[in-house]
């Protein structure tokens, strides 16, 4: 945890010199634009490499779901706060409780708005706020640091380990502390970033992307979908019960007035409106066929709705 020096700094990918924009304070706004778009367009393709690990780490986040367990974000800086926007979207999209989905940054909430920038260089203080988390062996903790030696992450998944949690490394360098702490690694190299350094560009992008597939991976397998229908949204406000009454209408076959009803009847869960219209049965034996599907709707409904062959 301690190769903080400058020298190791220096040959991080993320801290390299781009070649391509050296001169990028030379050009033209369209200009600067089409340089960032250039290096943007690699991104999707060092996603692309780290496929198997991320498909590794979302089956193994539902079974600690299952079990009962938390998803666990912890990062400084962008990654803490790319952490704590995905979790804070599990919630409205696929009416997870708070708790289920958890993102921790270093410097509390006031980093989310304002720098915390020395915090992230204690190990000590990323473990005692992974121990204010009482993580246990049931939880899932994934480290983000888009350099892979954040102290803070290191300390965290350090504490992690000891108690038993999966762990799991999101970073944009190979061969790095974290690596070497976490049991499943996910790093898309994304190279050198348009402005030396500044990992919210391109390592901050290709974070999101794999932290979108982590959550939503591990809730499809949870049931949370319906096809790409996001069957357990929170209908909080008009949009959302718009949407929801259109998730029954798309799901079912129904009209617009007929759904809404449905919905209603069914207090709002779309879960049930869809098992009702669709099998034909009662609300309570929907409810029913649901808990004992664990709330997946295509188990619930069997042969009803078989997966396309």
């Amino acid at each position: 945890m301690s190769d903080d020096s400058t020298h190791e700094l220096g040959r991080l990918e993320t801290e390299g010199i781009n070649a391509a924009t050296a001169a990028i304070d030379c050009l033209s706004p369209l200009e600067i634009v089409q340089a960032m778009n250039a290096e943007d367009a690699k991104v999707a393709a060092a996603v692309e490499r780290e496929l198997p690990r991320i498909a590794t780490a979302i089956e193994e986040i539902a079974a600690r779901l299952r079990r009962g367990g938390r998803l666990i974000y912890v990062g400084a800086g962008t990654s803490g706060r790319l952490g704590v926007l995905d979790a804070s979207e599990c919630p409205p999209t696929f009416g997870t409780p708070p708790e289920l989905v958890v993102g921790c940054i270093a410097g509390g909430p006031s980093a989310l708005t304002s720098a915390v920038e020395e915090v992230e260089d204690s190990a000590d203080v990323g473990r005692s706020d992974a121990a204010r988390l009482a993580i246990t062996d049931a939880d899932a903790v994934v480290g983000i640091a888009a350099s892979g030696r954040t102290p803070y992450v290191l300390g965290a998944i350090v504490y992690a380990v000891a108690q038993g949690a999966l762990t799991i490394g999101l970073a944009c360098n190979a061969g790095t502390a974290l690596e070497r702490s976490v049991a499943i690694m996910i790093a898309p190299v994304v190279g050198p970033e348009v402005i030396a350094g500044s990992t919210r560009l391109k390592a901050g992008t290709a974070q999101k992307m794999v932290l979108n597939m982590l959550s939503t991976g591990a809730m499809i397998l949870l049931g949370k979908t319906f096809g790409n229908l996001m069957v357990d949204l929170r209908a909080t406000n008009t949009k959302l019960r718009r949407r929801a009454t259109a998730i029954v209408q798309a799901a079912t076959g129904l009209d617009e007035t007929a759904s809404a009803s449905l919905l209603q009847a069914s207090d709002g869960d779309a879960k049930i409106a869809i098992v009702v219209a669709r099998a034909g049965i009662s609300i309570e034996a929907a409810r029913t066929r649901l808990d004992a599907a664990s709330g997946s709707v295509r188990e619930a409904l069997g042969e009803a709705a078989p997966c396309p062959s």
